[in-house]
């Protein structure tokens, strides 16, 4: 099926000016030889709050938008809105992505592809028994849905809200039976039952400095993967190569979160490396 001749598709979030997906959906539209225009609405900027959500999907909606990504702090505000989730999104409760065809709008879930995808790519054989997970946020309750679907035996979800890391338990466990999600409080102890560790906390952020738990429970069979990319070091995946543990950074997911949201929008699948290329040009 050839793609329709052009596509008009935004985000809408708060704080996004520095945003890189712009830039990298249009690169890598010119390289498929699509006509496309990605339009940043910034809550920030309009002075704006989640509850301008409604508004703001009728007028992408009379405007002809083909799509949507949606990015902090709307992404568990707007499934209610929305037409139909696909079943991830129903799941999770948060959406990232929304198709516009004819009129209806169609959440979706990449987050969780997004990290996945990156996690294979990077990290082929590296074992699944026991993953400790930092983080029960909203990019939390994704990440620990893609470790299941990786293949993860037993998940241990650390959260400083205990309440947040039962909750994502609470909703992922019915989907995985035949494995165990928990929610845990001795760090020291699950690290050191652990194959693996995942940061899904904003800590290691350029804003955020520091790492999401003591650097001496660090070994260097533990394999360590990351989600924050400003910076792609962080102090955590410093401290683990170091160590000489195998370790994965956070560009990745944004990356692929982003190439499955313009399959999505398009019917065409994007090079990837046309998307890495452009988030390295933007700089570290």
């Amino acid at each position: 099926m050839h793609p329709k001749p052009s596509f008009l598709v935004g985000l809408i979030g708060s704080g996004i000016a520095a945003s890189r997906t712009p830039s990298m959906h249009e690169a890598a539209a010119a390289a498929a030889g699509i006509r496309y225009l990605y339009k940043k609405i910034d809550l920030t900027e309009l002075k704006l709050g989640v509850e301008a959500l409604p508004e703001l999907l009728t007028a992408a909606r009379r405007m002809g938008f083909d799509g949507l990504n949606v990015t902090h702090p709307c992404k568990q505000a707007i499934p209610p809105l929305l037409d139909e989730l696909s079943p991830d999104a129903e799941t999770l409760g948060a959406v990232n992505t929304v198709v516009i065809r004819n009129g209806r709008m169609t959440g979706h879930n990449t987050d969780w592809f997004g990290f996945a995808e990156n996690f294979r790519r990077n990290m082929q054989g590296a074992s699944l028994g026991r993953v400790v997970q930092f983080g029960a946020g909203g990019a939390g309750a994704a990440v620990a849905f893609a470790l299941m679907r990786l293949g993860v035996q037993e998940l241990t979800i650390v959260d400083v809200d205990l309440a947040k890391a039962r909750s994502v338990v609470d909703v992922l466990s019915p989907r995985f039976l035949d494995r165990r999600l928990r929610a845990g409080q001795d760090v020291a102890a699950a690290v050191a039952a652990a194959d693996g560790i995942v940061n899904a906390t904003p800590i290691g952020m350029d804003k955020h400095p520091g790492t999401p738990l003591p650097m001496a429970l660090l070994r260097h069979d533990l394999w360590v993967a990351e989600i924050v990319y400003f910076p792609l070091e962080t102090a955590l995946l410093r401290a683990a190569r170091t160590l000489g543990c195998r370790t994965v950074d956070g560009g990745g997911m944004a990356i692929f979160q982003g190439t499955e949201a313009f399959r999505l929008f398009t019917g065409v699948s994007p090079d990837p490396d046309v998307f890495f290329a452009t988030f390295a040009s933007l700089g570290g």
